[in-house]
């Protein structure tokens, strides 16, 4: 048993105790300083003041952008505004905070989006992941699938918004991404495919084939008909940008809570 101590009552057991905590704690705190490596800014809620914890003063993170888009750097892209059009609901740390705006347009709670990058998601060769299904490869739509393109559009107040123009695809997964709407006063939307429904050519009518005269149309039940006009539109055709993705899904998402007044009051 004494030929496991090496000095006196420190033994090996000892040793590889010290050992792991030592690099544990070493750990801990290169961690700490590579998630800081950018200033690690924190705003006060009150003031707007940023507040900046640096731990290191080393290189910059340099991140290589794939199919030779160049490099990311964190630092040198411009933050986000952190001036919001709200104010607390209350005087806390932590209050919600009630618009002063139209919040679906001005990027609030849960419409809220990110600046993105104004170039189209890719896919690993390099073409654009989210387009229309026509510039696809080779992506159609099942034989016993409705079409849809023609199909009325119906918005949340039940109004009608327009009629499907398109339908956009996603080449990487394979699966329909948008529906592109052309409202009646000729403007075109992309809608997310996941707010719409599809009625009259679901499993009920399938099994039901008696019944004539199903009313097809797709119900877009995010926003109301009026709301699509205001819809981030594309600033070219043929092509979503990740910058348009992130507004047009935040303005789709934001409108289950600010579509109408009664959506963002407590149910109970």
């Amino acid at each position: 048993m004494n030929a496991a101590y090496i000095v006196g009552t420190f033994d090996v057991a000892e040793l590889a105790f010290l050992l792991f905590f030592g690099f544990f704690i070493a750990l801990v705190v290169y961690l700490n300083r590579e998630s800081r490596r950018e200033g690690y800014p924190l705003e006060d809620e009150e003031t707007g003041r940023v507040h900046s914890i640096k731990l290191t003063d080393g290189d910059k993170k340099v991140f290589q952008l794939p199919n030779g888009r160049g490099t990311y750097i964190p630092e040198d892209v411009p933050r986000d505004d952190i001036n919001v059009p709200g104010v607390p609901a209350f005087r806390s740390a932590g209050a919600p905070l009630v618009p002063t705006g139209d919040p679906m347009m001005q990027g609030m709670g849960p419409a809220a989006w990110a600046n993105r990058a104004k170039y189209p998601d890719l896919t690993f060769d390099g073409r654009p992941r989210i387009i229309p299904i026509a510039q696809s490869h080779d992506l159609v739509v099942a034989s016993n699938d409705p079409k849809l393109i023609g199909w009325t559009v119906i918005g949340a107040d039940k109004q009608v918004v327009g009629k499907v123009s398109d339908i956009w695809v996603d080449q990487a997964e394979h699966l329909i991404r948008y529906l592109e709407v052309e409202t009646v006063t000729g403007k075109k939307v992309l809608a997310p495919m996941m707010v719409a429904t599809v009625h009259g050519a679901g499993l009920l009518d399938a099994v039901l084939p008696f019944v004539e005269d199903k009313p097809q149309f797709v119900e877009i039940d995010a926003i109301t008909a009026g709301q699509f006009e205001t819809a981030p539109a594309l600033e070219t055709a043929g092509i979503v940008t990740r910058y348009e993705e992130d507004r047009i899904q935040a303005y789709f998402g934001g409108g289950y809570m600010y579509a109408t007044p009664e959506r963002s009051e407590a149910w109970i």
